[in-house]
């Protein structure tokens, strides 16, 4: 699932640059506008004038910042799950062999003091 998001983070990251990068800003006309005559009224209500309703690819820059905003959100929380999970994780692994520790001290197979296989070396 982290995947499915992280991709769709992505797509929607490169699609926001270009949407970004195609878009004409505010004060594009302002050189224009401030050149060409007509005194200063006119280039002031053109360069600070009502912005109007917004067209179909500042909607969409919208949409799109939205979403990534919402999936870098979501992804922060998913790596702060995992990572939790993990440390979780390690400490149970901790805990297991704390108790499998005094285990280990034995020796594996019990060891036999009397052996008819070797004879005894008599004591001078």
């Amino acid at each position: 699932m982290e995947s499915v998001i992280l991709a769709v983070h992505m797509v929607v990251a490169i699609t926001l640059i270009g949407l970004i990068l195609i878009q004409q800003g505010k004060g594009a006309d302002a050189g224009a506008a401030f050149g060409g005559g007509g005194g200063g009224s006119g280039a002031s209500s053109t360069v600070f004038g009502s912005q109007g309703s917004g067209n179909f690819l500042s909607k969409t820059t919208a949409v799109l910042a939205t979403t990534f905003f919402v999936t870098s959100l979501f992804l922060s929380y998913l790596s702060g799950k995992v990572s939790s999970d993990k440390a979780e994780a390690v400490e149970i692994s901790n805990r297991v062999e704390a108790i499998q520790a005094p285990a280990e001290d034995k020796p594996a197979l019990p060891v036999s003091t009397e052996s008819t296989d070797i004879p005894a070396i008599p004591a001078e």
